[in-house]
């Protein structure tokens, strides 16, 4: 029942006010989905301005910290979500607005969640670590290629690969790349090349899509059966701005179907003008190691040992030649100098000779036993002695001693 009033006797404010804190007290506790144009925090509160998607229409919301905490990932300005709230009527500003009392992902937030949750496991286990990942082979065989039946993603890797090397070979799986059977089809498929050992990497490509379209390539399943896989496998899933949880676990991120084509598959004419650099080069390296051989071997051959070899003998002869006249006048100088030495001391020796003093007239007399008599005093009569000249020699005896003064 709406309230009395009239032109003579209206309603105060307090009263109007008080009145629609009541109707809209008695709303209860509601569920109010929308995008969040605005969201600030000031201390332990937030306060967010929750849009209507479709009308032009907002309204505020007061939530606690705690309560957009507990929401994962917690929600940024341009989510969309449920808020499960309290209505509330401020009388004294006549103002409306909604007491959060929790907070939901809905729609495509939602499963942006529960992705970054599973990223966030997966991450955790080192699926997606930098380590885990194989390099490519440089010139594969055989090339696995799983894609959509008749889908231009496996149109663009066909061309672009044999336009590239056309005698690379491709083992094509079409399975469905969307919908409830693209996760068991997908992985099925992966498997069975997975076991070819022809087989050396294989590719897994689809256009792009929504985010529920390409939800199956970030299927735990499917993530994980790529990480066991004993082949390099190659992601190119979607666009570049697309970006499934396949694409973290692969060897290789392919931006897209054409350039996973050019990543797996080389270019021949690439690689033939390589060849051809890589030949020009050999032959400069080649030839500026022959050139300067040459000029080493033309240096030796100028040195004059080896441009004129008898020159060399003829000095070399000259001189030993010089070498030897050297020896031969070192020698003389020494023998000659012997011969003065030898001289000189053959002179002392004959001057301090006692042969010398016998052939200026003098004698020595000496017993029989060859001592040298020097008085008369060691002489006695009839004693035999031998007298010595210069020349020769007499034994004669010895007679009376006569005095030095008698003989005087």
């Amino acid at each position: 029942m709406g309230m009395q009033s009239s032109a003579e006797s209206p309603q105060p404010v307090r009263v109007v006010l008080q009145a629609v804190g009541g109707w809209i007290g008695r709303l209860g506790r509601i569920w109010v989905e929308g995008q969040i144009a605005e969201l600030n925090r000031r201390g332990g509160t937030a306060f967010m301005t929750l849009r209507d998607t479709v009308a032009n229409v907002s309204v505020r919301v007061v939530c606690p910290v705690r309560v957009l905490e507990a929401v994962a990932p917690a929600p940024q300005a341009g989510a969309r979500v449920v808020v499960h709230a309290k209505p509330d009527f401020y009388v004294a500003r006549g103002t409306f607005s909604l007491l959060a009392l929790e907070v939901r992902h809905v729609g495509l937030g939602e499963l942006l969640a529960r992705l970054e949750q599973l990223r966030g496991t997966l991450a955790a286990e080192g699926l997606f670590a930098d380590s885990r990942k194989r390099r490519l082979p440089f010139l594969p065989g055989a090339v696995g290629l799983i894609c959509g039946r008749g889908s231009a993603a496996e149109r663009d890797v066909l061309e672009n690969g044999r336009r590239r090397w056309p005698a690379v070979r491709f083992e094509v799986r079409e399975v469905a790349v969307q919908g409830d059977r693209a996760v068991g089809e997908v992985t099925n498929a992966l498997k069975d090349l997975d076991g070819n050992p022809e087989i050396d990497v294989i590719v897994i490509a689809r256009g792009g899509g929504s985010l529920e379209d390409l939800l199956p390539f970030s299927d735990e399943a499917l993530v994980r059966a790529v990480a066991a896989a004993r082949t390099p496998v190659v992601s190119a899933i979607g666009h570049e701005q697309d970006n499934p949880l396949l694409d973290l676990v692969a060897d290789v991120r392919a931006s897209t179907p054409t350039d996973a084509a050019k990543r797996v598959v080389p270019d021949v004419g690439e690689q033939f003008e390589l060849v051809r650099q890589l030949r020009e080069r050999g032959r400069r390296v080649i030839l500026g190691g022959i050139a300067r051989e040459e000029a080493w071997l033309a240096g030796m051959r100028s040195r004059p040992v080896l441009a004129s070899p008898l020159r060399e003998i003829d000095r070399l002869t000259e001189q030993v030649a010089g070498l030897r006249d050297r020896a031969r006048r070192c020698v003389d100088t020494a023998v000659t100098r012997a011969e003065d030495d030898l001289a000189h001391t053959r002179a002392r020796l004959r001057a301090l000779s006692p042969a010398t003093t016998l052939a200026r007239g003098y004698a020595v007399v000496q017993r029989s036993d060859g001592t040298v008599v020097r008085s008369a005093e060691q002489v006695t009569t009839g004693e035999t002695l031998r007298v010595r000249f210069a020349e020769d020699g007499i034994t004669v005896t010895a007679g009376d001693r006569i005095d030095q003064e008698g003989d005087a």
